[in-house]
């Protein structure tokens, strides 16, 4: 096991006091753009709604981390081929499916500060656009010929399936453990991260000699805790943030009763009327003007917020952690980079 590195000592060597995209989105920018010609090429049907309903969403907003992290993670060995143009869009579009799913069985109106896709087309074109858009994954995924890409990506499908079915059990329940949240976001989240990760040496070792499991190893273990990282930030910008650094309106999560880590040990720590409160907004769903502002400071008082943002940086700092034993690079700085911007957006 690794020393970890304080997170804070990363984010002065890469990108100064604050952190910022602009080593990666530079890096990952060529790239990147066969992969949004990909994407757009793939979303194309002769059924019209589909193309609409996929490009409501991609079009929304949001930075694309998960395929960018696909492109850094195979040219950070110097891989030149297209290989992993294909999976990055394969990422992306699983990513897309996740998101068409989840707005269905959370019955959210909004996603990205847009209607969401159900709340425009309808829940069941939501739900099989999702599903085209995974086959389309797929079929990019055979075509990279890499049997362990196809192995990895198809696991984390199965993974983040299971999460969104053990989320249900959560699901506006108070008592809902730090553990179980935590298998939650695991699944629902950071697989897909490790995932994309991982993939970047398995396609760059289709063409590099000596590429094997110790890279693949260190790549999985940064996505996995990137993953965590990230979304427990978002699940703290919900009670502390802007509307700008989480890409949606504050206090969504509270309005859909969603048991994220904050309301967890807020909850926990709580007794009497304070519990009540929060078994009426979450458990029963009677919200009233002025009971975001409350359970925001509930949160706040009862370090709900503070402690969600500590495990984060602990989460973050394994993640810097991981990539010690790999060889230095300009894309092994944009990845610390990644981590150190994930953080700041709430610190």
């Amino acid at each position: 096991m690794g020393v970890v590195v304080p997170l804070e000592q990363d984010q002065q060597n890469s990108a100064g006091a604050r952190a910022t995209l602009d080593r990666v989105m530079a890096l990952s920018g060529p790239s990147m753009k066969g992969v949004n010609t990909m994407i757009l090429s793939r979303t194309g049907s002769d059924v019209t709604m589909i193309p609409e309903v996929a490009k409501h969403l991609i079009d929304s907003g949001g930075k694309r981390l998960r395929p960018i992290l696909t492109l850094l993670c195979a040219e950070m060995f110097g891989y030149q081929g297209n290989g992993h143009v294909k999976l990055a869009a394969s990422v992306e579009f699983m990513h897309t499916a996740t998101l068409l799913h989840d707005d269905v069985v959370d019955e959210s109106d909004m996603r990205r500060g847009k209607p969401a896709a159900r709340m425009v087309w309808g829940n069941q074109a939501s739900v099989l656009v999702g599903d085209f858009l995974l086959g389309q994954a797929f079929q990019m995924m055979v075509e990279v010929g890499s049997m362990d890409a196809l192995d990895v990506l198809s696991k984390a499908s199965a993974i983040i399936a299971e999460g969104e079915v053990l989320q249900l059990t959560t699901a506006k329940n108070t008592n809902t453990t730090e553990d179980d949240y935590l298998q939650v976001i695991r699944a629902k989240t950071a697989a897909l991260f490790s995932a994309a990760c991982e993939v970047g040496p398995i396609v760059a070792g289709q063409t590099i000699q000596g590429l094997g499991e110790i890279e693949r190893a260190a790549l999985r273990s940064y996505g996995m805790n990137l993953g965590l990282a990230f979304q427990l930030v978002d699940d703290a910008l919900d009670y502390g943030g802007s509307a700008k650094d989480l890409g949606k309106d504050i206090g969504d999560d509270f309005r859909e009763r969603k048991v994220t880590l904050p309301v967890i040990l807020a909850y926990r720590r709580s007794e009497g009327e304070e519990k009540a409160f929060w078994d009426r907004v979450i458990v029963a769903g009677d919200q009233n003007e002025g009971d975001l502002e409350r359970g925001i400071a509930l949160v706040r008082d009862r370090q709900g917020l503070a402690d969600t943002i500590s495990r984060a940086q602990h989460y973050g700092a394994v993640a810097v952690d991981a990539l010690d034993g790999l060889p230095a690079s300009d894309q092994k700085e944009a990845l610390l980079d990644a981590v150190a911007f994930c953080i700041d957006r709430v610190t």
